[in-house]
């Protein structure tokens, strides 16, 4: 009964408009005064910012910050995928058939998640990664790959939360949700880059300017307010680090695994 009800108040609230509100209120110059509550709140190392508070104009601005140089170390091997923001892994592993298996319990299509895009087909049995952005971490999306964005689309949606509650008792949230998707191409293969908007995001945006090649490590987007990246690898083309698991902290720049060598063509 209790889960049916927050189901009900959830689904009242994932409207954009309730997202905008919060979205212009966290973007004047009033919510200033709520940056170090917010910080004290959710535990944030505001050492770590690259700004001192007081020179934050806002709360987003505070909520978007950048981090000190050389806080972030990005593996740096040519063959690497690293993780393209600070999160928690939600969910991992192959696809299969074009499914994603057990998501807090819940399975989910490539085809839905790409939103019936053509390219779907080149993550039919490729790899993929849930990673969860609560308030507390960094909030910046950078490149997993060193490549060239191919391709950008943005799919309109709800903005149900992304947390542990709206994953496990919120009907297919992943693919119901807001999302930008950017398509990276690297020597072997290509990268889906899939940021999901959430309750109180008021928007997904990308840097500016956006580069057509980037280097892994280079920053692509940001998050005004937490949210998920959802990260697929193409078919035949990834292997994993055996040392993860749903439940692990990552670090943006951190190495998730490898890109397999080019299949000889003899």
């Amino acid at each position: 009964m209790k889960i049916t009800f927050f189901r009900l108040l959830t689904e009242l609230s994932s409207r954009k408009t309730v997202s905008r509100l919060t979205g212009a209120f966290a973007k004047s110059r009033a919510s200033r005064t709520f940056i170090a509550q917010f910080a004290k709140t959710y535990g944030i190392r505001v050492e770590d910012a690259e700004k001192a508070l007081h020179e934050y104009a806002s709360l987003n601005d505070f909520f978007t910050r950048r981090l000190k140089p050389g806080l972030r170390p990005v593996h740096t091997a040519d063959n690497s995928v690293v993780s393209p923001v600070d999160a928690l892994i939600t969910g991992m592993g192959d696809i299969r058939e074009g499914t994603m298996l057990s998501v807090k319990g819940q399975d989910y299509t490539v085809e839905e998640l790409l939103a019936h895009s053509p390219r779907r087909i080149n993550y039919t049995n490729g790899y993929f990664y849930v990673l969860y952005l609560s308030p507390t971490d960094y909030h910046r999306i950078h490149a997993p790959i060193s490549g060239t964005i191919i391709e950008k689309e943005h799919i309109p949606g709800k903005v149900y939360p992304v947390n542990d509650f709206g994953l496990k008792h919120m009907r297919r949230v992943l693919s119901r949700n807001e999302r930008l998707i950017t398509y990276m191409q690297h020597g072997t293969g290509e990268v889906a880059v899939v940021k999901v908007g959430a309750l109180n995001v008021s928007s997904i945006q990308y840097v500016s300017p956006l580069p057509e090649k980037l280097s892994a490590g280079d920053e692509l987007a940001y998050f005004e307010f937490g949210s998920t990246v959802v990260l697929l690898m193409e078919s035949g083309t990834y292997e994993a680090r055996s040392d993860l698991t749903v439940g692990s902290k990552v670090k943006m720049g951190e190495a998730l695994g490898t890109l397999k060598p080019a299949q000889s063509s003899r």
